[in-house]
């Protein structure tokens, strides 16, 4: 993080700007919102500045600008403001010298602070930076933030602030009062204020602050959720609310690193992850984890890699959690070999290719593979193996001894739906061979049948998406 965010309260603070062109133009706006005590000098005032003047406190005095001017340290901050460089490198020396913070317009690199990109809705304010390294990019995702947070959230803010003292009395619980207004603003009383109804809004919140039982919001629960095959892109809706409730977090090997940092910044994050031969948390642990945090009235986050029903050992966690009468959600997640498959080019089901789908662990216990081979071999079925690359010799050998075409196309994609996705495309009989000298590294998803085929032609994301 190269710059800190915070928010400073500038009523009545001194600060200086050194410049009266249009760049100090640009700053001013911000800062008389902010009722911040301007200062100007400058040889030359623009129309617009001395226009500002005459209509609020700025003081604008005409001189050159010297080191002297900030002796004393009168003056909280600086800007400077001009469009001559060297003035403002000497600014910005200057206010080091005299430990002033500094922003110099339009070079970062020498700033002690920079002015974000800013949204205003009521007494909402959201600030967007790049660090000085674009501006514009600043500029654009504001934008795009413009259209996820309605004028509305203003109104919004001043409901709730009008009420936090209310609820804040009504509360024995400390912990209470936090899980009160998540409830409020991740429900209806949120759609009545974002919808206009604000009149009903309030009545709704005076209604759920009366009723509002603490023994039963402070109970603990359970979020199992599916974080899908890699992409963040592919959370759903539903996934990304609850990892942003979470108070604890407890996530899988296969959980992308990049998914990991959307949960609630705040929030205990805990590595249950699990590989071969080498399990850092055993699956007994785990569950004994989300009963404990439950009961001590956490929000428990169980955040697994794919779908948490599909290979992923969520029913026996909420099984768990049922015995125990603890409340839990269960949230799908796009599972490995769905998202594997799409971001690869290959439909794992096709008119022509294939009427059927077959899931299949193919996870080693006690060094063999014990499968219904003949039922896998199924004309006109892609097969999907999860887990199959320690094990691939073994399957390719057995589907071939059972029937199936040594020349049956195959694919086994590394990493799928990540910018480090790579694809294998062989045939059954030369896969082990592929992957005994390219060494593809885990997670893996295997699929084998004539859909793999389409590959060349429907291939998407490698020509397109990464370039």
């Amino acid at each position: 993080m190269k710059y800190f965010p915070f928010f400073l309260q500038l009523d009545k603070l001194p600060c200086l700007i050194v410049g009266g062109g249009s760049v100090a133009e640009r700053k001013l706006d911000l800062l008389i919102k902010a009722k911040a005590d301007i200062t100007i000098i400058s040889l030359e005032f623009s129309d617009y500045i001395l226009d500002l003047a005459r209509e609020t406190n700025i003081k604008c005095v005409k001189q050159e600008y010297s080191e002297k001017i900030l002796e004393g340290n009168k003056f909280n901050f600086v800007i400077s403001a001009t469009n001559d460089i060297s003035l403002n490198e000497r600014v910005a020396k200057d206010c080091k010298k005299h430990n002033i913070i500094v922003n110099v317009v339009d070079q970062p690199e020498i700033c002690d602070f920079i002015f974000p990109s800013i949204l205003e809705r009521g007494d909402i304010t959201v600030a967007v930076s790049t660090g000085g390294a674009s501006p514009v990019l600043a500029r654009v995702l504001r934008t795009k933030l413009e259209t996820m947070v309605p004028g509305s959230y203003g109104k919004l803010a001043e409901i709730v602030a009008a009420n936090r003292i209310k609820v804040r009395e009504k509360m024995k619980k400390f912990s209470s009062n936090k899980i009160f207004w998540e409830k409020m603003l991740n429900g209806k009383f949120l759609e009545l204020v974002l919808s206009g109804k604000n009149e009903e809004a309030k009545q709704f919140l005076d209604q759920q602050i009366d009723n509002f039982d603490e023994d039963i919001a402070n109970q603990g629960e359970v979020y199992l959720v599916g974080a899908g095959p890699g992409d963040p892109d592919l959370l759903t809706f539903k996934a990304l609310r609850l990892m942003q409730q979470a108070d604890i977090a407890l996530y899988d090997r296969l959980v992308h690193p990049s998914i990991v940092d959307l949960i609630r910044r705040d929030a205990t994050k805990i590595y249950v992850g699990k590989e071969r031969d080498n399990h850092v948390v055993r699956q007994e642990e785990i569950n004994e984890l989300l009963v404990k945090y439950a009961k001590e009235g956490k929000k428990v986050l169980r955040l697994k890699g794919g779908d948490p029903f599909i290979f992923g050992r969520g029913g026996e966690e909420i099984e768990t959690l049922a015995d125990q009468k603890i409340a839990f959600q269960v949230v799908p997640g796009i599972t490995s070999a769905s998202g594997c498959s799409t971001y690869s080019g290959i439909p794992l089901t096709h008119r022509d290719y294939a009427q059927s789908c077959i899931f299949v662990t193919g996870h080693l216990k006690e060094g063999k593979l014990e499968l219904d081979w003949e039922k896998l071999i199924q004309k006109n079925q892609t097969i999907v193996f999860y887990m199959g690359l320690v094990s691939i010799n073994i399957i390719c050998d057995q589907l071939i001894q059972h029937g199936l075409s040594k020349l049956t196309p195959c694919a086994l994609i590394q990493q799928g739906t990540t910018n480090t996705q790579k694809e294998y495309i062989s045939t059954l009989k030369d896969m082990p061979t592929v992957v005994k000298t390219e060494k593809p590294k885990a997670p893996t998803i295997f699929i084998i049948g004539g859909v793999v085929s389409l590959r060349d032609k429907l291939k998407w994301y490698s020509t397109s998406a990464l370039d």
